[in-house]
């Protein structure tokens, strides 16, 4: 028997519930299944169970796994992104969830043109201000925005990003997720553009930050249990696993 199945559909029922207390349709939200450190075989049985979509916090995990997953799964970048895997990155990924100042756009959107790739992205922000996290200031997000729309012609910009401070108490991060939802509809107005995505949330906050507007909750441990060591699922070292991915 599959054991996430039965996971599967109590977070899924979770997710109905937050979004049903917010006046939300249920469907409106996508459950973004973070497989870090986890093989492949969890991904089929991830698939198995229902789930399509899953993240991934590096690219150079990534670049090994997706081959040896299944074809029909969704993959998006919800970690920090350096600019030299920018073109592994718009090869494999439908969507960059992290995506932090003009310069890093620049670099994707290169790489996007050069490879024939045209993947959205969101802009991550850093709503709680903590100097220990990514992203760009709320103050610094419309220029980045201005420059995007003045430059993008491969990548598509449609939504917004952040972590809240870790706290046992999920709704402690209730204000930094209203903050992101605020901030999002401040760029739509000022811009006239539309931004249908926030991701925020994630296995201790994912139902406040639905019943803030999350659109994407990106959750690993409630589905997967506890990280098992990245060393012990790599492929030997001469597997050819990304051909034609690299």
């Amino acid at each position: 028997m599959n054991t996430l199945i039965p996971i599967y559909e109590t977070i899924c029922n979770r997710i109905a519930a937050a979004a049903r207390r917010s006046g939300r349709d249920p469907e409106a939200v996508r459950l973004v299944a973070v497989t870090k450190t986890h093989g492949p075989e969890t991904v089929r049985d991830a698939v198995d169970a229902g789930m399509d979509c899953f993240g991934e916090n590096k690219v150079q995990e990534a670049a090994w796994k997706i081959p040896l997953a299944p074809a029909c799964a969704h993959w998006h970048l919800i970690g920090h992104l350096q600019s030299n895997k920018a073109k592994q990155a718009v090869r494999l990924f439908e969507t960059i969830h992290s995506v932090d100042s003009a310069k890093l756009f620049d670099t994707l959107e290169a790489a996007a043109r050069q490879s024939g790739t045209r993947p959205e992205f969101y802009l991550e922000v850093n709503v709680s201000g903590e100097p220990s996290k990514y992203g760009l200031t709320p103050t610094a997000l419309p220029q980045v925005i201005e420059h995007i729309l003045m430059y993008s012609q491969a990548l598509t910009l449609t939504g917004l990003m952040t972590m809240a401070p870790f706290n046992p108490d999920p709704e402690k991060a209730r204000p930094f997720f209203a903050a992101l939802r605020h901030l999002r509809d401040a760029q739509m107005s000022r811009f006239g553009i539309d931004l249908p995505h926030l991701s925020m949330g994630m296995t201790g906050d994912f139902e406040v930050a639905i019943e803030e507007g999350a659109t994407d909750v990106r959750i690993g441990t409630a589905l997967f249990g506890s990280r098992p060591k990245l060393s012990a699922l790599r492929p030997p070292q001469d597997a050819d696993t990304t051909s034609g991915i690299l």
